[in-house]
């Protein structure tokens, strides 16, 4: 794709948009933009706010995602840019928001130049993080299909509350939401802008990469059931100590990306009665397995099952397993990808490309849409907590980056399906 590096985005006024929602929207603990909480609702509204400024306005989808178009000066199908405004709990301020205030930037120059050669769209994905729920890329699945709204039916939050409840509150129906997916008439391709949350081009040097595309993730809870007890009068050898069989477990979970590569987490343990002076009578505990290689991923699942087996029976309990989300693995499009290196390395001085380890929306776009994205580096690779940072100058050129590539897909009549 030729160059279009006119009109230029403007990174500095993007980095005080995204300074001034951190001060609305975070505390001491870092970002409180939980989906579906106050936080997040004060976040789009300072989106409209930004957006009623270039002339344009938010509307919510069936799934509660939230759209924009600034119209073009020619006709054909249009170029979507966005990520989500959605932070974990005590998050960070560049997670999901550096994405959608780059689109903002992206409308902000096209419309200060006249208005660009077609359609641009953008898009806020509701609940891409889930971090209420347990159900990632929520908005985007909707979008793309893939959402099958039965599986928030046994989806609580952590004081109990159903999925479904909550979503009712918002507008939102869960047997409607895959309705959004009538958005996807007219949208020609999708770019997206995110940190890359992970450590990787920071040890490289790298200010700005291409994204290939994401990894797979298979993700569920095992249930354990033993029998709660007495902690002073129960023997040793009589228990059944479900939160020992989760623990146990996920020890033998941590071990399993040695043997299949890919990374494996048990953030998630719960016990009951969950107090000091009793033996845990239930356990349940969130296992998330990644792998780029979908076979790998199968066996990653498989082991971790064949673990919790084993340790139900060594401590005397019995376990079941639920199924929280899974996603394969997606490749993006091949020729955004070249477009979003050499956009990369116009701007930063390198045609960096790298995978995913994260989930993003762009992968839910991707089965629908050609799609590509463009990482910024994050200090120490930390996300998902306060701490998480990239030096302004790196982010300026990343964000740089992605306007480049904006424009150079605007420019180009086949990226666009002309």
């Amino acid at each position: 794709m030729s160059p279009r590096r006119e009109p230029a985005i403007d990174a500095g006024r993007v980095i005080a948009d995204l300074r001034e929602l951190e001060r609305r929207t975070a505390n001491e603990r870092g970002a409180q933009r939980l989906c579906w909480g106050p936080g997040w609702a004060a976040a789009r509204e300072y989106l409209a706010e930004l957006l009623a400024e270039l002339g344009v306005e938010l509307e919510l989808d069936e799934a509660a995602n939230a759209w924009a178009r600034l119209p073009g000066t020619g006709g054909g199908p249009a170029l979507a840019l966005g990520s989500h405004l959605d932070s974990v709990p005590d998050g960070g301020w560049l997670d999901g928001a550096l994405g959608v205030m780059a689109a903002v930037g992206v409308l902000r120059a096209h419309a200060e130049a006249g208005g660009p050669p077609r359609d641009l769209v953008l898009v806020d994905w509701a609940d891409e993080e889930g971090a209420r729920f347990g159900r990632s890329l929520l908005g985007s699945s909707a979008f793309s299909g893939t959402l099958d709204p039965a599986e928030l039916d046994g989806l609580p939050d952590s004081e109990g509350r159903p999925a479904p409840e909550v979503l009712a509150e918002h507008g939102v129906d869960p047997a409607r939401m895959r309705e959004a997916g009538r958005r996807r008439n007219g949208l020609a391709a999708y770019l997206e802008l995110h940190i890359e949350q992970g450590p990787r081009m920071e040890a490289e040097g790298l200010r700005a990469a291409a994204v290939s595309g994401c990894v797979g993730v298979e993700r569920v809870r095992f249930e354990f059931t033993g029998q709660a007890s007495h902690a002073g009068t129960t023997p040793m050898d009589m228990r059944r100590d479900a939160g020992l069989a989760a623990a146990a477990t996920a020890l033998e979970v941590r071990a399993i990306p040695a043997q299949e590569g890919g990374v494996a987490t048990t953030g998630e343990l719960e016990l009951r009665p969950g107090i000091v002076t009793a033996v845990a009578g239930e356990a349940r505990l969130g296992v998330d397995l990644r792998n780029p290689d979908g076979e790998a991923l199968a066996r990653m699942l498989a082991k971790a099952r064949a673990a919790a087996a084993r340790a139900a029976e060594e401590h005397g309990c019995e376990v079941s397993e639920a199924p929280v989300w899974r996603i394969e693995p997606i490749p993006f499009d091949g020729r955004l990808v070249a477009a979003a290196r050499e956009a990369c390395a116009a701007v930063a001085g390198a045609p960096a490309e790298l995978a995913s380890g994260a989930l993003h929306d762009a992968a839910e776009v991707a089965r629908v849409l050609p799609a590509a994205m463009v990482f910024a580096p994050s200090a120490r690779g930390i996300s998902h907590a306060r701490e998480e940072d990239t030096p302004e100058e790196d982010l300026a050129a990343a964000i740089e980056a992605f306007g480049e590539l904006a424009n150079r897909v605007l420019a180009d009549p086949g990226a666009l399906g002309a």
